[in-house]
């Protein structure tokens, strides 16, 4: 594949496109200061949608972003978003009869979705981490851990291993556990289980919990040993209680997301043989990627599978986790071609994706790399976290 060589990685350009673009426009065009939270969506041209419901993902994602602004920056502005989405989460998320968070709310603050989604407990724990260390409100740690036994006393699956994908707001058991509407209906995800990961991670770097750490050590091993298909590189994404596949998609976001995530988690860890499989499953699903899913103009080849299927739409998410993954891969390898795949992701997100105009980005782009206009700026899905992680995780790998 032909880059360009030349090109280069400034730590300054990333931290630019947080802090003069991301972080003022999710802090000066979501927040709800009528009804509290955040709007439940914004158009492509920023115009308000607030009949479309609020999730819990995206409130914990926008507390995750901005606590760790908060921290990066000691910006009172930030802390002051990041308040914002820690009253909503502790309060109107969340369920004072069954405890747990709640999937999805209307504009009112009144559930729609009750449902306890493990994925959306998984993104509060990650909230409630960050917004600790950036405040150092402890009720918001302990809201952490109590979350996280709510997970392990229902979720926890004590035969097979890991956590079931989704249950009632009694914590009983669902027939159609699915995530999303794209989703299959299955037992146990990759998609799931890879943010509970996450969140223990960052859960565990605040609080040594003995069946926390354990609960890390087995997540990170099923992503070793049956998630990770060590010869492909690539992951295996649906599950039944059993850990038998019930599919064969690939998803090329989520492999190069995983490939950095997995070694944060390992490292939290602090345990030498589990850093070094990680690193070494780190290498290899970004070669993968970088084989199979890498264009010479550095967009990213979404979803695919065997038989022949391709999702040539673009993802905004996969190219923000794409321009980290391989920049951690060269980290680790040295090889060169790995960091040129970073740059070239970077530039193509700089060209197609950002909204020089309106702000922030552009969350999907059809298959020639244009805006897909109805497709919503912010939304249930459509959050901050990944491209402002982006910019925090090179701003601090290339200052390093």
């Amino acid at each position: 594949m032909q880059m360009n060589s030349a090109a280069r990685l400034s730590a300054q350009e990333f931290e630019s496109e947080l802090i003069r673009n991301i972080l003022p426009f999710w802090a000066n065009n979501t927040l709800d200061r009528e009804n509290g939270g955040f709007y439940g969506a914004l158009s492509s041209s920023n115009e308000i949608n607030n009949k479309i419901e609020r999730s819990a993902v995206l409130c914990g994602r926008i507390l995750w972003t901005f606590s760790q602004a908060a921290l990066k920056y000691q910006q009172e502005a930030h802390l002051d978003v990041a308040k914002w989405a820690h009253q909503y989460l502790a309060s109107r998320f969340w369920d004072d009869t069954f405890e747990g968070i709640y999937w999805s709310l209307d504009r009112e603050g009144k559930p729609v979705m009750d449902r306890k989604h493990t994925y959306a407990q998984a993104f509060a724990i990650y909230g409630l981490t960050a917004y600790t260390q950036a405040s150092q409100d402890n009720a918001a740690l302990e809201l952490a851990k109590r979350l996280f036994h709510l997970i392990d006393t229902h979720t926890y699956d004590p035969v097979y291993g890991g956590n079931i994908e989704c249950l009632s707001r009694e914590w009983t058991m669902l027939e159609d556990m699915r995530l999303s509407d794209k989703d299959l209906n299955s037992s146990k995800s990759m998609n799931t289980l890879l943010h509970l990961t996450e969140a223990y991670a960052a859960l565990a770097v605040l609080w040594k919990d003995p069946l926390l750490l354990q609960r890390l050590e087995e997540l990170v091993d099923l992503f070793f040993e049956r998630i990770i298909d060590s010869k492909t590189g690539h992951q295996l994404l649906f599950f039944d209680n059993k850990w038998t596949s019930l599919s064969n998609h690939i998803s090329y976001g989520h492999d190069i997301e995983t490939s950095w995530l997995l070694l944060e988690a390992a490292q939290a860890l602090g345990d030498p043989q589990r850093i070094q499989k990680a690193q070494s499953l780190s290498v290899k699903m970004a070669q993968a990627v970088y084989d199979e899913a890498l264009a010479e103009d550095g967009s990213i080849l979404y979803e695919a599978s065997p038989d022949g299927y391709k999702e040539l739409s673009k993802q905004w998410w996969a190219h923000a986790e794409a321009v980290v993954g391989f920049y951690n891969a060269f980290q680790l390898s040295g090889k060169e071609h790995f960091y040129q795949a970073s740059v070239t992701v970077w530039d193509y997100i700089q060209s197609h994706f950002i909204d020089h105009k309106g702000g922030d980005w552009f969350k999907l782009l059809d298959q020639y790399g244009n805006p897909v206009l109805t497709h919503t700026k912010a939304g249930p899905w459509d959050c901050p976290y990944h491209h402002a992680r982006m910019c925090m995780e090179m701003t601090c790998r290339l200052d390093q």
